[in-house]
C-alpha cells in the first residue's frame, strides 16, 4: 500500500514537522512519500503530482492558513482519482469533526489530535479488516451516519522515532526552516490558544532530540526553530539544552525559541548574555496584552514587570534578538487600551514587534464564549475577528493601518534613528506616530503599488510634510544617515536635494587627504586617494552635530558632515562623522 502525506506549506522554506513524524512512524511498515507544496502552487499543479505519485492513500496536514486551499485540492484529487482513501490531520480539523465531514464530503477520515499512533492503525485497518469502530481519535462517515471515537492514551514521546533521517530532505536543509519539537503541550491555558486544550506537558527524550540537532548541523541546516510552546518552563531543561548548543552549534546556525519571558530568572539571561555567541539564538516572546483586566479573563497569567525586566536584560546583553507578539482584539481591549498595550511593549525597542488580530480557532475558551463578548468573526479560516462590544471595525481598520507602517519602517530597520527621533521627540507617543503615518499611507492608496528604498523615505517625507512637523532640518538628517548606511553600493542620485556646493565638497576632500586621522585610525587605514573619495563615498551636510547626538541623544545645533565609505567589492557602506571646520 502507497501512502502519501502531505501539506501545503505557507511558504517553500517551512518544513512541515507533523508529517515527517508520521513518515517516521509508519515507515517501517508502509511505502510512506512526503509530498510538499505551498498556498500559492496552483492547485491543479498539485493535483497532477499527486496523481502522478499514484498513492493509494493520501494525508493532509491541515491548519487555519492552509485549509481553504487544501479544500480545493481535495475536491480536484477526488475527481481524478476517485478509489485514493483521504485523511486528515492537524489542529484546524480536529476540533469540530462533524462540521468537516459535512464541509469536505471527500475526506474518508479525520484524525483528532496527536496522530501519529492513530494514523498507523487506521492504515493497519485500510490494509486489513477495516474495523474502523475500533480505532481512537477518528472521525468518519458510515452509513449516512457521523462517527466520532475519541482519542485514546497520549503517546511516550521519549519512545518516538526522528523525523529527520530521510535522505530526500538532505539537499533542502541549509535552505529551508527546520523545526524542532522538543515537548508537546502547555502548562497555560490562555482562552485564545489550542495549546490551552492539552492539560500538562510532556517531553521527548533529551540525548535523541541533542543527536537529531547534530545531524541536522552536520547536514548544513541553518534556521532551526524550536515549537515547543513554552520553552523554558522547565529551568534544568532549557539551561541544559542552551549549554549544548552553545558548544556544539555549527558557525551560521540560528536557534529560535519561544519562551515565557516573565518566568525566566535573571541568572539564565545572566549566563546567555556571558556564553551565547552573538546571533546564534532567538527569542520570541508572546506579550499580547498589558491589560489585566483582558489577561484575566483570558486565563492569562503574566507579570509585566517581571517580563520588562526579562527583555531589558537580553537587550543589555546585545547577543539575542526578540520578537515581541500583541494581538488586538482580546476581551475589554478597547482601542485606547490597545494604544496603552503597545506604547508599552514599544518601549522596550523590541528587535521586532508583531501585531496580530485575535482569531477566533475552533475549539479555544474564546470561541465557544465569542457571543459573551460580542464577537463577529470570519466565517473560515482564518477566522480573524471583525469586531467585538468594546472594539468596533473602524477600530479594527485604524489598527491594521498601525500594523502595515510598523513592518515596514520598524521591524525591516531600514531608518532606526529617524524612527526613534520621531517617535520619542515629535509624536505624542510611539503609537501616534504609527497610526498617524498608516491612516495617511492608507490615504494615499500606497498599499497598492511597490517600495523600494527611496520610496519610503520619500513616502515618509511627505507624509512629514503633511504634518508640518517643527523639526525637519534634524529629521531629514537623520534620513540621510539611515539612507545612506541602509544603501548598498553609493547611490547615484540620492532623494534629497543636496545641501552641499561642489566647491565645499572639494574642501572638505582635500582636508581628509592632508590629514585623514580627522576620521579616526579605521578611515587613515583605507589609504583612499582623491579619486577614491570621489568614486566611493557620499559626503553631506547635516545641520547639527551627528556624533555627539548618536553619543548623548543631544541635539547641538552645530553643523557636521557625515561622509559613507562604500567598499568597491561588497558595497558595504561605513559611515564616519566630520566637524565642520573652525574658521
Amino acid at each position: 500500500m502507497h501512502v502519501v502525506v502531505s501539506t501545503l506549506n505557507a511558504k517553500f522554506i517551512h518544513m512541515n514537522l507533523a508529517i515527517r513524524y508520521l513518515k517516521a512512524f509508519v515507515q517501517a511498515k508502509y511505502n510512506v512519500e512526503i509530498a510538499e507544496y505551498t498556498i500559492k502552487d496552483p492547485v491543479m499543479n498539485i493535483a497532477i503530482d499527486l496523481f502522478n505519485r499514484k498513492p493509494d492513500v493520501l494525508g493532509f496536514s491541515c491548519y487555519i492558513w492552509n485549509i481553504e486551499e487544501t479544500i480545493k485540492v481535495i475536491k480536484l484529487v477526488k475527481k481524478i482519482m476517485p478509489n485514493v482513501t483521504i485523511v486528515l490531520g492537524g489542529p484546524e480539523v480536529s476540533y469540530d469533526v462533524p462540521y468537516w465531514l459535512k464541509r469536505i464530503p471527500e475526506a474518508d477520515f479525520i484524525v483528532i489530535g496527536e496522530g501519529e499512533e492513530t494514523f498507523k492503525q487506521l492504515l493497519d485497518e485500510i490494509n486489513g479488516a477495516q474495523n474502523f469502530s475500533a480505532i481512537s481519535g477518528i472521525g468518519f462517515m458510515a452509513d449516512g451516519k457521523i462517527h466520532i471515537n475519541p482519542p485514546g492514551n497520549k503517546l511516550d514521546l521519549r519512545k518516538m522515532p526522528s523525523p529527520f533521517r530521510f535522505k530526500e530532505d538532505i539537499p533542502d536543509l541549509p535552505n529551508r526552516i527546520v523545526y524542532v519539537e522538543t515537548s508537546r503541550g502547555c502548562p497555560f491555558q490562555c482562552q485564545f490558544c489550542l495549546s490551552s486544550i492539552e492539560v500538562g506537558v510532556r517531553y521527548f527524550n533529551r540525548e535523541k532530540i541533542k543527536d537529531d540537532i547534530r545531524y541536522l548541523m552536520k547536514h548544513g541546516a541553518k534556521t532551526i526553530k524550536f515549537v515547543d510552546r513554552t520553552f523554558n518552563i522547565s529551568r534544568s531543561y532549557a539551561m541544559d539544552m542552551f549549554q549544548f548548543l552553545i558548544e556544539e552549534h555549527q558557525p551560521g546556525t540560528v536557534f529560535q525559541f519561544e519562551i515565557t519571558a516573565d518566568i525566566m530568572r535573571p541568572e539564565v539571561i545572566e549566563f546567555l548574555n556571558r556564553e551565547a555567541p552573538p546571533g546564534l539564538f532567538r527569542f520570541e516572546i508572546g506579550v499580547q496584552s498589558t491589560n489585566d483586566v483582558t489577561n484575566k479573563l483570558v486565563k492569562r497569567k503574566q507579570n509585566f514587570a517581571k517580563l520588562t525586566r526579562t527583555v531589558t536584560m537580553i537587550k543589555e546583553g546585545g547577543k539575542i534578538d526578540q520578537h515581541l507578539d500583541l494581538i488586538a482584539g482580546l476581551p475589554e481591549e478597547d482601542y485606547q487600551s490597545f494604544r496603552k498595550t503597545f506604547n508599552d511593549v514599544f518601549a522596550l525597542r523590541p528587535e521586532e514587534l508583531q501585531l496580530g488580530f485575535l482569531k477566533m480557532l475552533r475549539g479555544t475558551g474564546l470561541r465557544i464564549n465569542a457571543e459573551k463578548y460580542g464577537y463577529i468573526y470570519m466565517d473560515h479560516a482564518p477566522y480573524e475577528i471583525l469586531q467585538n462590544h468594546v472594539l468596533d471595525f473602524a477600530d479594527i481598520v485604524k489598527i491594521k493601518q498601525v500594523e502595515d507602517v510598523l513592518e515596514k519602517y520598524w521591524n525591516d530597520h531600514r531608518m532606526d534613528q529617524t524612527i526613534e527621533f520621531l517617535v520619542s521627540s515629535v509624536f505624542p507617543s510611539p503609537f501616534d506616530f504609527f497610526q498617524s503615518f498608516g491612516s495617511y499611507w492608507e490615504k494615499q492608496n500606497w498599499s497598492r503599488i511597490g517600495h523600494q528604498l527611496e520610496d519610503l523615505f520619500l513616502r515618509l517625507k511627505e507624509f512629514l510634510e503633511s504634518e508640518q512637523v517643527q523639526q525637519w532640518p534634524i529629521i531629514e538628517g537623520l534620513m540621510k544617515y539611515d539612507f545612506l548606511i541602509n544603501t548598498r553600493y553609493k547611490p547615484r542620485k540620492p532623494w534629497w536635494k543636496t545641501v552641499l556646493k561642489k566647491k565645499e565638497r572639494a574642501a572638505e576632500y582635500a582636508r581628509l587627504l592632508e590629514e585623514p586621522d580627522l576620521l579616526g585610525e579605521r578611515f587613515a587605514r583605507l589609504h583612499l586617494e582623491e579619486k577614491d573619495l570621489y568614486k566611493h563615498t557620499i559626503l553631506e551636510k547635516i545641520p547639527f552635530d551627528l556624533e555627539q547626538y548618536f553619543q548623548t541623544g543631544k541635539i547641538v545645533e552645530s553643523p557636521s558632515f557625515l561622509l559613507v565609505y562604500y567598499q568597491p567589492e561588497t558595497g558595504k557602506p561605513t559611515p564616519f562623522f566630520l566637524k565642520e571646520k573652525e574658521c
